[in-house]
């Protein structure tokens, strides 16, 4: 007995993410989303520190929008608003958090080329 085989057509890289869209622009996408996020987060915490009896934003979620791919967000508000300079696991995590994100992202770069 004869088997069938089914030919089916190689998907063309190009065709298929002009259809579902390219990853590189909703990657990037996200990342300028999470960046601005944090620079926020960054921003609403210091003005609510000035209240005497406000809600705060916990320092875990502070450093979660820096895990999510915020790192470089997270650091310009700290700098810009002179937030949280003072608390040396702020100052040492933050900027290290975003090396490891631009060194991740320089390897994906690499390896994806």
């Amino acid at each position: 007995m004869r088997e069938k085989f089914q030919f089916l057509p190689e998907a063309d890289s190009v065709r298929v993410w002009a259809v579902a869209g390219s990853p590189l622009s909703l990657i990037i996408g996200y990342l300028v989303l999470v960046n601005i996020w944090a620079f926020a987060l960054m921003g609403f915490d210091k003005r609510r520190a000035k209240r005497k009896g406000a809600r705060r934003i916990r320092e875990r979620t502070l450093f979660l929008s820096a895990l999510l791919g915020g790192g470089l967000g997270a650091f310009l508000g700290m700098w810009v608003f002179r937030h949280k300079t003072k608390h040396w696991y702020f100052v040492a995590g933050i900027p290290l958090i975003t090396l490891a994100e631009a060194a991740l992202g320089v390897w994906l770069y690499v390896m994806l080329r």
